[in-house]
Parts: structure tokens; sequence; C-alpha cells
């Protein structure tokens, strides 16, 4: 029996509950990061850091469209970073807009959206990530 893992630390899958990205946030600062970490890597405090899930609405800050990469990654594709609701910021691949400069806006609302991320691990359990698409 196959089971889904998160492709990144960030993405908790499905067998924990509703499959969500993960962030945490010191309690002190108010620092977000996107990967575990002892302190906080803003302000040094050790065990500040509370598990957040994200927010799946945010703007699109920027972008770049990808024309070429590994063997057997489909080109062209569009390398986005997302201002999240919460204060998150998130790279990741936009899906679903043309891979063209006219297509993209800063600032158009995106949504955040867990699927297979078309890759399984040795013994053929899938991953899943997280894609951005326009809201």
């Amino acid at each position: 029996m196959s089971e889904v893992r998160g492709a990144v630390w960030a993405v908790v899958p499905r067998e924990a509950g509703e499959a969500h990205v993960r962030a945490l946030r010191c309690f002190s600062c108010k620092a977000i990061v996107t990967a575990p970490s002892m302190a906080c890597p803003s302000c040094g405090k050790r065990g500040a850091l509370n598990e957040f899930q994200v927010a799946d609405r945010g703007r699109l800050h920027c972008w770049s469209i990808v024309y070429r990469s590994f063997p057997g990654v489909h080109v062209p594709f569009i390398s986005a970073v997302a201002d999240m609701a919460d204060g998150t910021v998130l790279k990741g691949n936009l899906r679903g807009v043309d891979p063209k400069p006219e297509a993209l806006t800063f600032g158009m609302p995106l949504r955040l959206v867990l699927d297979d991320a078309g890759r399984k691990d040795a013994q053929g359990n899938s991953y899943i990530s997280y894609f951005f698409e326009a809201a």
C-alpha cells in the first residue's frame, strides 16, 4: 500500500489531517520561517517558534519564466514568489497561467493548492507539493 508524502518539510500530507502548508512564527518577534529551526533566525530566541497553517490566498510578488531546466522538466513554466495573506512568503510554481509576461501582473491574486508533485520515492509512494493558481 502506497502512502502520500510531502515533497518538502512545509507540506503536511493528508494522513495527518487535511493536507496543508505549514510554517513557523516566532512568538517573540513575529518573524515567519518555512523550514524547521531550533531558534528564530531573526531574533535568535530558542524555543520560540510555533507551527501554524499557511493561508491559502496570497498575491504575486515576483516571477520568472523558466525556459531551460533539468531533463524531464516541462518548460516553459512560471517560478513565482507569493506574499500570502498571513505574511508568509512562499516560492513555488504558478500553473494554469500562460507563461508569457503579458499574462502576469504584480499583485495578482493567487490561491495555494496542493497536488501530486509528479514524483515517487523508491518504494513507489507519491509526493505532494504546493503550487499557485490564479484566484
